[in-house]
């Protein structure tokens, strides 16, 4: 006769389920950030990765209030015309009396940053989700390896972004 396999007890049946909740409720949240680090950065983002038809240009930083800097914009792209006051957001990576190459957002007299520093510097967001996801995948799912990657890769990021915006 061979002996009965055990049954299965209920509270092994019961940590498993708690583990499954947990794993897809972590990998949810993870994902979550993420899509939230997307979509944080790419209201700027777009501007500077897709320039077709827009206005390129230069600005020199005249003047700063507390949230936003001002000056005149010169166009080098063509079609683009000189505006004698445009808006740019006023961060570490902009200084009165430097200039800037910039993408005009279309319709606005606003600016945003073009080249490496401003591609790098509009997904800054993504960046610290980056960071925060690994957090939520090395304690929610337990993928060390995982986590790291993300990490490491919101950690370069945002080091080349503040490398090329000084």
């Amino acid at each position: 006769m061979i002996p009965a396999m055990p049954a299965a007890s209920a509270t092994s049946s019961r940590t498993a389920a708690v583990d499954a909740l947990r794993v897809v409720a972590m990998g949810a949240v993870a994902v979550l950030i993420l899509v939230g680090g997307v979509w944080g950065s790419w209201g700027t983002a777009q501007h500077v990765m897709l320039t077709k038809g827009k206005e390129r240009g230069t600005v020199r930083v005249t003047s700063c209030g507390a949230d936003v800097c001002s000056g005149p914009f010169t166009p080098v792209s063509p079609g683009a015309s000189a505006r004698p006051g445009v808006v740019i957001d006023r961060s570490v990576a902009v200084r009165k009396g430097q200039t800037y190459d910039v993408i005009v957002k279309p319709g606005t007299d606003e600016v945003v940053r073009s080249g490496p520093a401003g591609f790098l510097y509009s997904w800054v967001p993504f960046g610290g989700a980056l960071l925060l996801a690994s957090v939520v995948v090395a304690g929610g799912l337990r993928l060390s390896r995982v986590a790291w990657a993300l990490g490491v890769s919101g950690l370069a990021l945002l080091t080349a972004a503040f490398v090329t915006t000084r």
